[in-house]
């Protein structure tokens, strides 16, 4: 299991795990925004998918494919202002937006990525 490393890590699920020349992240969502607008939550998970990615030795330039679950798609465009600011120029990754409910009334969003390294 060296070839594997877990990054924010605890006993039931990683942040993030590199492997070869992939790194995947779990669903983030925002912590300290729960509960704010869509727009305070993307920004602050647009923060985590950074830090993450840094951790596992890649960058949001990288991203591969990424999947965004959001509780109304009508938030839509303000989830799309910070994103289109965010992606990097000729970056864009593989996306897939879906409308569902997430595991608490408080989060709006949830990002989950797949990068290369």
């Amino acid at each position: 299991m060296s070839d594997i490393q877990r990054f924010q890590a605890n006993p039931r699920m990683s942040g993030a795990v590199a492997h070869g020349d992939r790194v995947y992240l779990s669903g983030q969502v925002a912590i300290d925004a729960a509960g704010g607008t869509v727009t305070e939550q993307v920004a602050e998970i647009l923060n985590r998918i950074d830090g993450l990615l840094a951790d596992a030795g890649s960058d949001k330039s990288r991203m591969l494919s990424v999947n965004i679950y959001l509780t109304d798609v009508t938030t839509l465009p303000e989830l799309n202002a910070l994103w289109d600011k965010w992606l990097v120029a000729g970056c864009a990754p593989c996306r897939t937006t879906i409308e569902t409910r997430l595991a608490s009334p408080r989060y709006a969003v949830e990002i989950g990525v797949v990068a290369a390294r």
